[in-house]
C-alpha cells in the first residue's frame, strides 16, 4: 500500500456528525466531480480542472475535508495540504458550500474539524491560506477562526497582482495562523 492509499484508508474510518443532518469526513475519489460543481457554482473561486478534483481527492484525502448531506451527497469541502517545507503547516488551497448550506457555520465546522484532525494525525498547528482582499467571506472565516482558537493571525501580501498571467486578478493576501492548540490542549 501506497503512503497516499494508507493516508485515505485511515481518514476514510472518521467522520464527525454535525448540526442538521451533515456529516464531516475525508473525500473519496468519486467526489472529485461534485467538488468541482460545487467549485464552479461558487462563482467565487478559481475554478481548477475537473482532473485536479479528482487527484485531490485520491492525493489529499487525509488533509482535506468533506461535508454530506444526509444523502452522502458533498455539499461543502475544504482541499488542504501539509506544506512541504513546513510539515506542520496545514494550507487551505479552497472552501466551498453549496448555495443552499450557506450562513449556516459549515465552513467554520468544516475547518475546526479538519484542524482538529490534522493536527491529531499530522501534528498541525499552523494553518496558512490566502485570500483575495474583496473576498469578504473568506476574510471572517478565517479571522474568526484565528479568534476562536486563541491563535495569532498574520497577514502579508504572498502574490501581488502582477505576477499572475491574466489581468485584473487581486493579490492573494497570505494569512498565517497559529499556533493553534493541539487537539485536548488549552
Amino acid at each position: 500500500m501506497t503512503p497516499a492509499q494508507a493516508d485515505h484508508a485511515r481518514a476514510d474510518q472518521e467522520f464527525i456528525e454535525i448540526a442538521g443532518g451533515l456529516r464531516l469526513e475525508s473525500p473519496r475519489l468519486e467526489d472529485g466531480a461534485a467538488l468541482w460543481r460545487i467549485a464552479r457554482d461558487s462563482k467565487a473561486l478559481d475554478l481548477n480542472s475537473s482532473y485536479s478534483y479528482l487527484l485531490w481527492c485520491r492525493d489529499y484525502a487525509g488533509t482535506s475535508i468533506v461535508a454530506r448531506d444526509r444523502t452522502g451527497e458533498p455539499v461543502g469541502f475544504i482541499t488542504g495540504y501539509t506544506r512541504p517545507e513546513a510539515p506542520r503547516t496545514l494550507l487551505i488551497w479552497q472552501v466551498a458550500v453549496d448555495a443552499a448550506q450557506r450562513g449556516k457555520g459549515l465552513a467554520a465546522a468544516m475547518l475546526d474539524g479538519l484542524v482538529l484532525r490534522t493536527g491529531r494525525e499530522w501534528g498541525v498547528d499552523m494553518v496558512e491560506t490566502t485570500i483575495t482582499p474583496d473576498n469578504t467571506a473568506s476574510n471572517r472565516l478565517f479571522a474568526s477562526f484565528a479568534e476562536r482558537h486563541g491563535a495569532g493571525l498574520e497577514r502579508e501580501v504572498l502574490f501581488d497582482s502582477g505576477v499572475f498571467p491574466e489581468n485584473g486578478h487581486e493579490p492573494e493576501v497570505l494569512y498565517r495562523i497559529g499556533p493553534v492548540p493541539a487537539p485536548g490542549g488549552p
